[in-house]
């Protein structure tokens, strides 16, 4: 578990290092991985610590590069598709199993990341489907809550595909104008922290106002 920590903390941290390698070992089928990362992390509750954002951030900065395999509207189209299906996925398991995954002999699911998205749940209401794009761990946990919840399909298809576009679009497009700069490239790693630091300090806010609100005298 250790070595398996390790090697995704790497992967994380030099995947533009990794992509390339991607790239050039695989060429076009990279399209297939990419693809596939996004979607199990958008669908599969169970992978909630795939690196969404940064690598739609490297991803981005890897077709800018000259020779790229990758061309950046396909990329972007193929991975819109993939994180509406994810999410599409993820609510239809959670309307199938429902309320039953969180029996005491239901080890499976972090009660901790349940919790996280249950209080973005209470704080944003629907909108959480949104929002939770741009919040790790929270966006691989909140469409299967709205399916156990038994959110109207429509309503959370609009939030599905409007995040997943402005999600996408974002992150690769930013990677895209921003990931050639000279100094972004000299400092890569020290960038993609700041995006996982920066995507994970609605998290944080919300569990220091949690840990604040129960020290307060009733």
């Amino acid at each position: 578990m250790l070595e398996l920590a390790q090697t995704l903390i790497d992967f994380v941290l030099h995947i533009d290092t990794h992509l390339v390698d991607l790239a050039a070992r695989l060429g076009p089928w990279l399209y297939v991985v990419l693809f596939g990362i996004v979607f199990c992390e958008t669908g599969l509750v169970v992978m909630p610590i795939l690196p969404g954002d940064s690598l739609l951030f490297a991803t981005g900065a890897l077709i800018a590069a000259p020779g790229s395999p990758l061309e950046l509207g396909f990329t972007l189209a193929l991975l819109i598709v993939a994180a509406i299906l994810g999410d599409a996925v993820n609510y239809a398991i959670g309307a199938y199993l429902g309320p039953a995954v969180f029996t005491e002999r239901a080890r499976l699911f972090n009660p901790k990341y349940v919790k996280r998205t249950e209080d973005f749940y209470a704080k944003y209401g629907k909108k959480t489907i949104f929002i939770a794009r741009f919040v790790p761990i929270v966006r691989t946990f909140a469409p299967f809550l709205a399916g156990i919840g038994r959110m109207p399909y429509r309503e959370f298809a609009v939030y599905n595909v409007t995040g997943a576009i402005a999600w996408v679009s974002l992150c690769t497009l930013g990677g895209y104008f921003f990931g050639r700069i000279p100094f972004v490239q000299r400092n890569f790693s020290s960038v993609i922290l700041g995006i996982v630091f920066v995507s994970i300090l609605p998290i944080a806010f919300e569990l220091v106002k949690a840990k604040l609100a129960e020290r307060r005298p009733a």
